[in-house]
C-alpha cells in the first residue's frame, strides 16, 4: 500500500488556503489538531441529526 501525501493533504479543507502567497502549511501541536473532510462531516450530522438531551426539563 502507497501512501500519497497529496491524497491525505486534500483531506483538509484548511490547507488549501494560500498566505502570503504561499499553500498553507500546518504542523500539529499540543493545543489543537486540524479535522479531516470526513470528520468535519461526522460532526455536521450528529450536530443536524442527533445532538439532543432528551431528558433536559422534564419532572417527575
Amino acid at each position: 500500500m502507497s501512501f500519497s501525501a497529496e491524497q491525505v493533504k486534500n483531506d483538509f479543507p484548511i490547507l488549501t488556503q494560500i498566505i502570503n502567497d504561499e499553500p498553507l502549511v500546518y504542523l500539529d501541536n499540543a493545543a489543537t489538531t486540524q479535522k479531516p473532510t470526513a470528520v468535519l462531516a461526522a460532526l455536521e450530522t450528529y450536530y443536524r441529526e442527533a445532538n439532543a438531551n432528551v431528558h433536559r426539563g422534564v419532572h417527575t
